[in-house]
């Protein structure tokens, strides 16, 4: 059960939103694909997703040495409902518009 004050504390980190962002649109990324697409260190991404993660935001799925993230397939609607709120609003910010553009060709859904 996820408590609203581990939410919101979730949440209120830019970098967080950006990869929760990148998730709920393309379903499944890698530490690697987020590092590049957010131009940030792989343990920094690796701390944001282990946050999320023991949030129970996200979920990962280890496939040989890669790791790959998704949001939580068993969220509750009140927290599906908030997160996709906040990313509406943030939709229109420059840096979550720049972040959709950058993935990569090779991680791009069919």
């Amino acid at each position: 059960m996820i408590l609203p004050e581990v939410l919101f504390r979730a949440l209120a980190d830019t970098t967080r939103l950006r990869c929760l962002n990148l998730l709920v649109h393309h379903g499944e990324l890698c530490v690697c694909d987020l590092t590049q697409i957010l131009a940030l260190s792989q343990p920094k991404i690796s701390r944001h997703l282990a946050n999320l993660k023991a949030s129970q935001l996200v979920k990962d799925r280890r496939d040989g040495t890669w790791v790959y993230y998704s949001l939580h397939p068993e969220l509750p609607d009140w927290v599906q409902d908030i997160i996709q709120h906040n990313l509406s609003a943030l939709s229109q910010h420059t840096p979550f518009q720049e972040d959709l553009a950058r993935i990569p060709k090779s991680c791009q859904s069919e």
